[in-house]
């Protein structure tokens, strides 16, 4: 099982940014974000895989970026340009298998001026 604790929410004005970090048991397998809003489906935010290649949703091309420290057993989603639909929780996943993947408890981002 992977642990993994989010931090770095908040309340941000729109066009700020705010940068998550997500503290995992290990940082070996795939990982990313995900982010849901009220009354909203999940959505796959970022992606990193263990080789380091990069992928991101068409709504956060540009803005958002994804990095991780293996050293510290850290993921980061630093996040600028924010605009108020980016608020939603935000969880960090990690992805050991295709069939197996672990979650955070989330952490709160709200765009709001």
């Amino acid at each position: 099982q992977v642990q993994l604790v989010e931090s770095g929410g908040g309340l941000v004005q729109p066009g700020g940014s705010l940068r998550l970090t997500c503290a995992a048991s290990t940082t070996k397998f795939t990982m990313g974000w995900y982010r849901q809003a009220p009354g909203k489906q999940r959505e796959l935010v970022a992606t990193i895989f263990d080789g380091g290649t990069t992928n991101y949703a068409d709504s956060v091309t540009g803005r958002f970026t994804i990095s991780k420290d293996n050293a510290k057993k850290t993921v980061y989603l630093q996040m600028n340009s924010l605009k108020p639909e980016d608020t939603a929780v935000y969880s960090c996943y990690s992805r050991p298998t295709v069939d197996i993947e672990y979650w955070g408890q989330g952490t709160q981002v709200t765009v709001s001026s």
